[in-house]
């Protein structure tokens, strides 16, 4: 048998490395450019517009913090970036309390009635936004379903107006984004064998310890997952508010909305995008970061 020398063998590996990484190059191109033309030149021309001294895109050139200033120093625009970030964990709080337990109790049950029940769930999914915000108002309008099931009962007498109002915008808006918290759930509850509950319970422990200190620390990830979808989709939402909710319930989502489309005012709406931008960033930030510690601190205290 024919033996090589160690210089040759390594020419060898040199070349069938750099073969390999000239493959996995031209594998990603295609989608690092089209994530850079169509995400990365988008948000920087967003950024860009948001420092022009001038309410149009063609007024004016430079840098200037004149839409910053203005959105930081009016109280209008700080209440109601607040108000959409308390309403986007309202959202992404119901939508955990709800989509957990659902989550995990279709990824126990078998893959053919799994699949059955996965198809409930997606379906809202397949319906057009604008078909489904026009369907709350039939069943929220005055005249509409829901007042007239309470108004038969004997719950109410007179109907009453559920428009308009920031309750009904949150319960469509959890009806919406409530299959992406199910299904990120699912996917990772579906990949804990259900043999560690039956450890823990063969250990003693009763359902809600066995939830805490098994289930919950595995379906962190998912968890994570579909709270940062729900709350980030809740924060920049501008079609239900707008219809749902109207002139009385004022999102910063349908202001940007508003500013861009009906105003001409880009360089506006581009600043609170980019405010909105930041908080949903800072957000994700935080919450990875909080799960990351804990991680640590719950690995460091198996390994003590």
């Amino acid at each position: 048998m024919k033996v090589f020398s160690k210089p040759f063998q390594s020419n060898v590996a040199k070349s069938l490395l750099s073969r390999r990484n000239t493959t996995v190059v031209l594998l990603l191109a295609p989608m690092v450019l089209v994530l850079v033309g169509f995400l990365v030149v988008p948000l920087l021309g967003l950024l860009r517009s948001s420092f022009l001294p001038g309410n149009r895109l063609l007024e004016g050139t430079g840098f200037s913090l004149k839409q910053y200033l203005i959105f930081f120093s009016d109280s209008y625009y700080s209440s109601m970036l607040l108000e959409t970030v308390v309403d986007g964990l309202v959202v992404t709080l119901i939508c955990l309390a709800i989509g957990f337990p659902t989550g995990y109790s279709l990824a126990r049950l078998p893959p053919f009635a799994r699949r059955w029940r996965m198809l409930i769930v997606i379906l809202p999914l397949t319906l057009s936004l604008v078909v489904v915000v026009f369907g709350w108002m039939i069943v929220l309008g005055r005249n509409g379903l829901l007042n007239a099931f309470l108004v038969n009962v004997g719950i109410l007498s007179t109907p009453k107006t559920f428009l308009f109002s920031r309750p009904a915008v949150v319960v469509v808006l959890v009806q919406q984004f409530l299959p992406f918290m199910i299904l990120s759930v699912m996917s990772v509850v579906a990949q804990i064998d259900p043999v560690l509950e039956q450890a823990a319970a063969n250990l003693r422990s009763n359902r809600f310890t066995t939830f805490r200190k098994v289930i919950i620390p595995l379906a962190l990830p998912g968890i994570i997952v579909g709270v940062n979808l729900v709350f980030v989709l809740s924060i920049s939402a501008f079609v239900t508010p707008r219809i749902i909710g109207g002139s009385r319930v004022a999102m910063i989502g349908s202001l940007i909305y508003e500013r861009m489309m009906a105003e001409l005012n880009w360089p506006s709406g581009a600043a609170m995008a980019v405010v909105l931008f930041i908080c949903g960033l800072g957000f994700t930030a935080a919450l990875n970061a909080l799960a990351t510690s804990q991680f640590i601190v719950g690995r460091r205290r198996r390994e003590v």
